[in-house]
């Protein structure tokens, strides 16, 4: 959820520099942020542990999917700090980057998905920067990022193949005693829960 360039705020805040309220001031937080990010910052901070922003700005997603990645070249030095580098390597025969321009129907054009890959690629950038060999990396992120090994795992594995992964993912079902076929294997753990379960946006 966390935007690359929103690290400083984050980093204030978990050192106790600045409180919530400068935290929401400084950073760019979601409307969920609240109830679906907040107890992860605040169990990180009474934790003392690191806390990676990985996403990419928005605004630059928002380039390409108007521009295509070409877009990304009139970024400053300092801008292109908060991607991953460029070029940045693209698969459009991927079943999830393929899936998105069927699902937009009409309004879908090719730079859609490059928009979605310009997202995982800067997340599993960051990942492996941040990452410390022989600890644990925990990674949030929306279950399209990741889902069947795709987004975000496609991009880890292009830079560091060497390094054990696994994935987690959430599904709703109206009857959560028997996994449906179409769910099986988009991840290592599968947590099914009800589809009448509350949710945050």
């Amino acid at each position: 959820m966390f935007e690359a360039d929103n690290q400083i705020a984050l980093d204030r805040y978990l050192k106790g520099e600045i409180d919530a309220k400068g935290l929401d001031t400084l950073a760019r937080l979601w409307n969920n942020y609240k109830t679906d990010y907040a107890p992860l910052v605040k169990f990180a901070k009474a934790n003392r542990l690191a806390f990676a922003a990985t996403n990419i700005p928005r605004r630059y997603a928002s380039m390409v999917s108007r521009g295509g990645f070409a877009a990304l070249d009139t970024l400053s030095d300092r801008e292109k700090a908060w991607i991953a580098p460029l070029p940045m390597a693209y698969d459009p025969e991927l079943p999830g980057y393929k899936n998105m321009l069927t699902m937009m129907g009409d309004h879908a054009n090719d730079n859609f998905p490059k928009a979605q890959a310009c997202k995982d690629a800067t997340m599993a950038h960051f990942i492996l920067q941040y990452y410390r060999p022989g600890s644990l990396f925990l990674h949030f992120n929306g279950a399209y990022h990741s889902d069947n090994y795709e987004g975000i795992l496609w991009y880890l594995k292009q830079k560091s193949p060497a390094l054990k992964y696994a994935t987690i993912t959430t599904v709703s079902q109206t009857d959560i005693s028997k996994l449906l076929a179409e769910n099986k294997g988009r991840a290592d753990f599968i947590i099914c829960v009800d589809e009448d379960m509350t949710t945050t946006y």
